[in-house]
């Protein structure tokens, strides 16, 4: 993952390539101009040229990228914050990571008794079994003797 900046930096020119291949697609897509001293021979036969609907198309996509350049700006530091806040911002943070880990570690322990209680009723499950088995298959062999 790319830090802030670099994120910064690839949606701008994200956002400079829309604004480019917009006017490129706007200009292919408009109209001819008439000139009242120059006659022009337009093509009849032309299809009605989707321009609104391109015009849409690039809008949003503009919109979209300004959107996320913003966001990634709201998510840089500010000029206020200084040493001492981050330092103190990263104590607190340090502390949260404390918490979760000690949290995390007492709910491990706990997995770790209910897979023991889980193995040893399990195992008796099966010397149950077993004795239920061995019992069974002794008493026909005896009631034919």
């Amino acid at each position: 993952m790319a830090d802030r900046v670099t994120q910064l930096q690839d949606a701008v020119n994200s956002l400079a390539d829309q604004f480019c291949n917009a006017i490129g697609v706007l200009q292919q897509c408009a109209p001819p101009a008439s000139f009242s001293n120059i006659q022009t021979a337009i093509n009849k036969d032309q299809p009605a040229n989707p321009t609104e609907e391109y015009a849409q198309l690039f809008a949003a996509l503009i919109a979209r990228t300004a959107k996320d350049v913003d966001v990634l700006i709201d998510s840089l530091p500010s000029e206020e914050s200084t040493a001492a806040l981050q330092a103190a911002s990263l104590r607190q943070l340090e502390e949260e990571n404390h918490e979760a880990a000690a949290r995390l570690e007492e709910v491990v322990y706990r997995g770790d008794m209910l897979l023991e209680k889980i193995q040893s009723a399990l195992a008796d499950i099966a010397q149950s079994q077993l004795r239920t088995r061995n019992g069974a298959l002794s008493q026909p062999s005896a009631a034919e003797s």
